[in-house]
Formats: structure tokens, sequence, C-alpha cells
């Protein structure tokens, strides 16, 4: 093996942000950086996550940005420290990509786009020296990793699939950044799971988040309504822990049930009910815009010979897809009852019975823990071996926050790996 710090190689696998954030880091330090990726290109989640338009951060205060993060919060804080979402908009500026703060607080590229920002990415990582290995996929070691967890060994040996047959890398240390399980079709396959199971590493069995949510619909309401949004909408839960959650935004109906952004940031609240429970009601303000007092005062005015449904979209602009949903949930004799409808159109029980199969989700929970982390985000039983990205056990709502603790992760990681091997080269050992 080579003996000085600069030659050391390093191996990053997944080419995601984290990935080619970790990369990055490893190359500004002066190492050899491989990269291997499964896929014929990198980055292909991070592009189809930005057709829509490329939400990278999000622009609101530090404290609540922190509190998306839920039970997690305590163990990404350290990361955002080093590269938070005003770290991440500059980092991008170096890029020559300019961005704004759309009406949401949401942060995009000025032109919206996530394939200039990774081709230019690509091209500094390039001019830096990193190394594209396209169709590697990673199987698992060819050797134990040290005396029992407990030395730091002089190498890894890993071995990838190829379409050219098996093919085996020897490194000095290595990032791991294999994302989670969603979208499978683009490279994000938990197929590492059982791969670190086998050396005793633990992992958090892998869960649906920012998923949607089947409801049951009846024939007519999945043939007229689905893929119609609900807005403006409310949602009040009460989690596991008993805090009621209380967001306004808006909901998409689906044909199995509900899906949209407001359901993606109480997502974790409500796979964990339902995961409790069997399954949890959550309730429907269909009029965000008014108080109780205002819609009973509405609804129970005389309406002379008007049905309630033109009553209802005459008084407080109740109609279409909204209308639907009280006629799916309320039976006839509930919908005639002015003052019970009215109750119902302030909180509308809405039966969530399970989460869309992970496979759908734009994102995972669950992974390798953090209670199994070194601050460098280093396994601390594989001495060298480091994790960054979705692989780990957090999760977040869309919004940018997903990205940003990803770049995050891939930072700390990559900087943590160049500074075990500085730090085994000042104990002597060969790197």
């Amino acid at each position: 093996m080579p003996s000085s710090f600069a030659s050391a190689r390093v191996a990053v696998i997944g080419g995601g942000p984290a990935g080619l954030m970790a990369a990055e880091a490893l190359t500004g330090r002066g190492l050899q950086v491989d990269l291997y990726d499964s896929m014929p290109s990198v980055g292909r989640k991070f592009l189809m996550a930005g057709k829509g338009g490329m939400n990278i951060t999000h622009s609101e205060p530090l404290e609540p940005f922190l509190g998306r993060y839920g039970a997690r919060r305590e163990r990404i804080t350290p990361l955002l420290d080093v590269f938070g979402p005003d770290a991440l908009r500059a980092w991008l500026q170096g890029l020559g990509i300019e961005t704004f703060v759309g009406s949401s607080g949401r942060v995009f590229p000025t032109d919206m786009k996530a394939a200039p920002m990774l081709r230019a990415w690509l091209h500094r990582l390039r001019e830096a020296g990193v190394r594209f290995h396209m169709r590697h996929k990673w199987s698992g070691w060819v050797t134990d990793a040290g005396d029992g967890g407990h030395a730091a060994p002089a190498a890894h040996t890993l071995r990838f699939d190829t379409p050219d047959g098996e093919h085996t890398v020897t490194c000095d240390a290595v990032v791991f950044a294999l994302g989670g399980a969603s979208w499978p079709r683009l490279g994000s396959d938990a197929e590492w799971v059982p791969l670190m199971a086998a050396r005793d590493v633990p992992v958090t069995p892998l869960r649906p988040a920012n998923c949607g949510f089947d409801a049951h619909w009846s024939p007519y309401l999945r043939e007229r309504f689905a893929g119609q949004p609900v807005k403006p909408v409310a949602i009040s839960l009460t989690d596991v822990d008993n805090t009621v959650h209380n967001r306004q935004g808006e909901i998409l109906l689906t044909e199995t049930g509900v899906e949209g952004s407001l359901i993606y940031a109480l997502s974790a609240a409500i796979r964990e009910r339902i995961l409790a429970d069997g399954d949890v009601t959550i309730a429907l303000d269909l009029t965000p815009g008014l108080t109780l007092e205002r819609v009973v005062a509405e609804v129970t005015r005389p309406r002379g010979s008007r049905s309630m449904s033109s009553h209802l979209h005459g008084r407080i602009g109740i109609g279409g897809v909204k209308l639907a949903l009280l006629h799916e949930i309320l039976s006839k004799e509930a919908f005639a009852d002015a003052h019970g409808l009215a109750h119902a159109i302030k909180a509308l029980p809405v039966r969530l019975t399970r989460a869309r199969p992970i496979a759908e989700a734009i994102s995972t929970a669950g992974g390798i823990p953090f209670e199994a982390l070194d601050a460098q985000l280093m396994i601390e039983q594989l001495p060298g071996v480091f994790c960054a990205g979705e692989m780990l056990d957090w999760e977040a709502p869309t919004g940018g926050y997903l990205l940003t603790a990803c770049f995050a992760s891939g930072l700390v990681a990559g900087r943590g790996t160049a500074a075990f091997l500085e730090a085994r080269k000042g104990r002597g050992a060969s790197v």
C-alpha cells in the first residue's frame, strides 16, 4: 500500500448528492478518489426530483428549519452546523448557479433545473481528479475488515458486480452513500442492508417517508376525482406521543387515497400511528380560512328551495372535489343535517389504513442509526468505513430539507475520512 497521505485511495460508493459531496471534500484534501455507482450515470434520483423544479433548500430561520428533522434533530444539527442552507447557497454560487427564494420560502436555482447544476459539479469533480466508475454495483467485502472491529484495517477490499463480471477494488477507506429504498429503478434499492447486517452493523428497518396513504375510496370518487388537488385544506392529527399536529396546505386525491405536500409533511406521524394502531383517522378542515362559528352560521342559514350542495357552494365556496369528499364520508342523513354538516366541513374524518409501498415513496426513514456512528459518520465497529445521505436513519419532509442534510452529511463524511487517514498516518500506520 502507498505510504503517504496524499496517495491514499478512497472509494465513494453512490453517486447522489451525498456521495458527490464526499468526493469533493476528499479531493479538497488531496486524496485519490474513485466513485462507483450501479447506474449508467450519477445523480439519477437527483435529476428526477428536479423535474418539477429543483427545490434545493429552504430559506426559513434555522430554528424551525432544524425542527423539520423531528426525532433526529439533535443528530442532524451538527451536520448543518458544518454545512447549512446558507452555506449550500454560497456553494452553489461558487458553481455558477444563482438561486432565488420562492413565495413559499423554498430555494430554487434561477433556471429551476437540476441538470445544469449537476453538469457543472461533475466537471469540477473530474477536473479535481475524481474517477467515475459506472455500472459498478457494490456486492460486499472480500475479506474481514479489521480485528473484530477493534483495529483499523490496512485496506478494504470491495466486490463489485459489473457488466464484465465481478471486480475487486482495494482502498484505504470507503464512504457509502447508497440511498434508501425509494425509487429503486433509479438506483436506491437498499440491497446494501443485508451486506451491512452481515458485518453486524445495525440497520433500523427502512420505511416509506414523504409518501401517500391508502383510504379505500369508492369507485365513484376514484373515477371522477383521482388526480385532483384539494386546496386550501388543513389537517389535524394526533401522533403516537399524543401531540396534536395542525397544518394547512394542499393534498392530492389519488386512486388509492391521498398524497401531496401536506401529507408528506405529516407522513412520519401518520405512518407511526398506523404502525401502532393499524389505521389512523385524520381530520380535514375544508374551509381553513373560516371559523367554525362562521361555517355553522352560513350552513344553517335558511336555503329555501336550493339544494344543500348549491347552498354550500353559494355560502362558503364548497364544491367540486371538496363536495365530493363530503358525500364520500358522510351518510345522506348526516349531509342533510345542517348543523352536523358544518362541523364535518371543519373536521371531516378520513381514515387512512396504510402507507403506499416504499418503492413509490419520495424518501425513506430508517437505515444505519447514528448511535452506530462517531461524530464524523464513521461506523465505529468498522474503522475507515463512513456513511452519508439517506442510508442513515433520519427523515425530513420535502421542501429542501432532505437535500440539505444529504449534502451536509456527505461533506462531514468526506472530511471525516480525510481526518481518519491523516490521523492514522500520524500514528505511523501505513495508509
